[in-house]
């Protein structure tokens, strides 16, 4: 990802604040994790609870860019903070759909949105290793940039909350049950395909 998009500079100047106390990234990151459980705990309740797990969803996304202004703005960058940053950016965000589902499930719709939820959960997963781990592809040619703003792809997910506040939760679940694993696919299939041949 870039590391300058708009949510970058939302918590940039926050960052700079909490800089000199002492906190570091890897603490940012655990606070990242807990509002991520929180906001799947709401969703899976459901109701007024799932308002309040789009509020702790957004803060969570803050705290996700938070960790990594952080670790620049005070020289902390680590192969260990990043490794265990992207595993609670992948955990957050695929427990956020499946909590989703279980919301769904409780309000009527029985058992088809947690087997929605659980695969675009596991679509999220196979992106965030083909991504950051295989790295199929450089993510950061797909930000968008209009007039020194960059919104990178996983800025998306912004969108979740405000969906589950209008009321939008199961077509949108339906579409990542759909999108993600398709994704997943494609990527899958472009790291198969050869790598041309240098020539000398």
């Amino acid at each position: 990802m870039s590391h300058d998009t708009l949510i970058h500079r939302i918590v940039r100047p926050a960052v700079r604040r909490i800089a000199p106390t002492g906190v570091t990234p890897n603490q940012l990151t655990t606070v990242r994790l807990a509002t991520g459980v929180a906001a799947a705990a709401g969703f899976a309740c459901g109701g007024a609870w799932a308002d309040l797990g789009g509020i702790m969803f957004l803060l969570s996304m803050l705290f996700d860019r938070a960790d990594g202004e952080l670790a620049r703005q005070t020289g902390q960058m680590s192969p260990g903070g990043h490794r265990y940053d992207l595993c609670v950016d992948c955990l957050c965000d695929a427990i956020a759909f499946i909590g989703i589902g279980i919301g769904l499930a409780r309000a009527g719709l029985g058992l088809p949105p947690v087997l929605l939820g659980a695969a675009a959960g596991i679509g999220i997963g196979v992106l965030f290793w083909q991504l950051n781990v295989t790295k199929v592809i450089e993510l950061s040619r797909y930000a968008m940039r209009h007039r020194g703003v960059v919104v990178d792809p996983d800025d998306a997910l912004a969108l979740v909350p405000v969906f589950v506040w209008l009321g939008l939760a199961w077509p949108m679940l339906i579409a990542a049950a759909v999108i993600t694993p398709a994704g997943a696919a494609w990527l899958g299939m472009l790291a198969r395909r050869p790598k041309p041949a240098i020539q000398k």
